[in-house]
C-alpha cells in the first residue's frame, strides 16, 4: 500500500507509550506485514519496520488513478497559476470524501488545468419558501450544494484535484481590478508590446459569476491590450453570456502581410448542445474572428446573467 499523509512517524508498537522507530512521507510504498484493529504493521523499501493508523494509507487501486491522472494532467494547456491559501489535499477526484495521497502546502503555486462540480457533503439548499407544488402535489425537494474543484499540477509527479476556495488564481492586478463583481477562472498573456525603455504584457481572461456549482466555465472574456500613449490598461475585446468549457488555448499565427500574431481558441457550447470551438486573432488593438474555409459565424448557446450578476461598463 501506499502512505498518503504528508509524513508519519513509526511505531514500534500499539499502545498508548511507543517508541519511534522511523517515519515515511506521502507516496512511500509499503508492504504490510500484520494488522491489528485500525493499525497495521508495515516494512519499508530500506527495511523499517513499524506500526501505524490504517487510515494513513491507500490501496494500489487508489495508486494507479492518481498515476494515470497526473499522466493526462501533464498534457493539458495550464489555465493559469493559483496559490495554496493553506494545506490542502490533493484528490484522485472531484469531491472532499475521494481518495488522496499527496498534498499543496501553503504558498505552494500550482497550474490551474480544469474544472468541475461535485456535492458537497451534508448540505442541501434550501427550498424558497414560495416554491411550487409538482404536479404529482409534492412539494419541492431541497437540491444539493455543489462545490467547485480545480484540476491542478504542483509539479512533474503532483497532480489532484482541489477545492476552488482553497486557491488564490495569481491574476495580476493591473487587469483584476476590472473583474467588476465577476470571478475571473483563466487568464493569459498573448504577448507583450514595448512602451519606452519596458514591455507591457496584453491578456486574455475568462471570467463567469460570483457562485459555485455553475453548469459553465466562465461566461465572459476579455481581451486587455495596453495604451502606450496613456500608459494604462484598456478593453479591446468582450464577449458575454457564453456558455464557455475550459480549456483555452492559445498560440502564435503568420497571418501573411498581418504577421505573425497571437491567436485564442474559445469551446463554447452552441444552441443545438454541440460543443463549438472558435478561434481569434488579436492585431493590436483589435480582436477578430477567425473562420476555417468553409466555416459559417454560427450562434452560440447564450447564458441568461442575472441582473444583480451584471456590472456596469468601467472607464479605464
Amino acid at each position: 500500500m501506499y502512505v498518503s499523509v504528508p509524513r508519519v512517524s513509526l511505531r514500534d508498537r500499539v499502545a498508548a507509550l511507543y517508541t519511534k522507530v522511523g517515519t515515511v512521507n506521502a507516496g512511500d510504498r509499503v508492504e504490510i506485514l500484520e494488522r491489528q484493529k485500525r493499525f497495521a504493521r508495515v516494512r519499508t523499501p530500506a527495511g523499517q519496520e513499524g506500526w501505524l493508523e490504517q487510515r494513513y494509507l491507500v490501496d494500489q487501486k487508489v495508486y494507479d488513478e492518481i498515476q494515470k491522472m497526473t499522466a493526462d494532467a501533464a498534457k493539458r494547456p495550464p489555465q493559469g497559476t493559483a496559490t495554496a491559501r493553506s494545506q490542502t489535499n490533493l484528490h484522485v477526484a472531484p469531491g472532499r470524501d475521494t481518495e488522496h495521497i499527496f498534498q499543496l502546502e501553503e504558498g505552494a503555486k500550482a497550474q490551474v488545468l480544469a474544472r468541475a462540480t461535485a456535492e458537497k457533503p451534508g448540505a442541501v439548499a434550501p427550498v424558497p419558501l414560495k416554491a411550487k407544488k409538482a404536479q404529482g402535489g409534492e412539494e419541492e425537494k431541497p437540491q444539493p450544494v455543489l462545490e467547485d474543484f480545480w484540476l491542478v499540477r504542483g509539479g512533474p509527479e503532483r497532480a489532484g484535484w482541489v477545492l476552488a476556495r482553497m486557491l488564490d488564481l495569481d491574476v495580476p492586478l493591473e487587469i483584476a481590478q476590472y473583474a467588476e463583481g465577476q470571478r475571473i477562472v483563466a487568464y493569459f498573456v498573448l504577448n507583450e508590446v514595448q512602451d519606452g525603455d519596458k514591455k507591457a504584457a496584453q491578456y486574455l481572461v475568462a471570467l463567469t459569476e460570483s457562485k459555485e456549482g455553475l453548469p459553465f466555465d466562465f461566461n465572459q472574456v476579455r481581451v486587455f491590450t495596453w495604451n502606450g500613449k496613456r500608459h494604462r490598461y484598456e478593453t479591446a475585446y468582450r464577449e458575454r453570456n457564453l456558455f464557455g468549457l475550459l480549456p483555452i488555448r492559445t498560440g502564435v499565427e503568420d497571418f501573411g502581410k498581418e504577421g505573425r500574431l497571437p491567436v485564442f481558441s474559445l469551446r463554447v457550447q452552441g444552441e443545438d448542445g454541440n460543443t463549438l470551438e472558435r478561434k481569434y486573432k488579436l492585431n493590436t488593438p483589435i480582436v477578430r474572428r477567425v473562420l476555417v474555409p468553409g466555416e459559417q459565424p454560427g450562434k452560440s448557446r447564450r447564458v441568461a446573467v442575472p441582473k444583480a450578476a451584471s456590472a456596469k461598463k468601467r472607464k479605464h
